[in-house]
């Protein structure tokens, strides 16, 4: 298990919890009042946490299924990236993808941290790549006869 070591910059703050034995996310929780999200608008909600992630990962904030399905609440880049380097509060682009209002209330939970291992690619520039079977096909090529 790797251990993330934080900090709470708001005395609301609440740690990171795993909804399950086995969750891949842990979710993250709004230390804020309530705060109103009109239909088709974005707000940064604040988590009150400052997080240490170890070098070689990375925190990604994704959507929590309940309030993307139920009430159109997401964050507003899709996927949120926490680099092992950044020490700055926790704040989760929000936006409300239905037609109407929605209130996120104090202590919700907003979206959901996924603490992973990732490999930094060095680029090389080519004159050729390899040739495989799909080639150069995309955006919804693979799979036709």
């Amino acid at each position: 298990m790797v251990k993330v070591n934080f900090i709470k910059l708001n005395e609301r703050a609440v740690k990171p919890t795993y909804g399950s034995e086995f969750a891949a996310g842990a979710d993250l929780y709004s230390c804020e009042g309530e705060v109103t999200i009109a239909a088709g608008e974005t707000k940064l909600i604040h988590t009150g946490l400052a997080l240490e992630i170890p070098v070689g990962y990375a925190g990604l904030v994704y959507a929590r299924s309940g309030i993307a399905t139920k009430r159109g609440l997401a964050p507003a880049n899709k996927v949120g990236v926490i680099d092992s380097d950044y020490r700055g509060e926790i704040m989760v682009s929000l936006h409300n993808h239905s037609n109407t209002s929605q209130t996120v209330a104090a202590g919700e939970r907003i979206a959901q941290l996924v603490i992973t291992p990732f490999l930094a690619a060095e680029y090389q520039e080519t004159d050729t790549l390899s040739d495989t079977d799909r080639g150069s096909g995309g955006f919804g090529s693979t799979g036709k006869n």
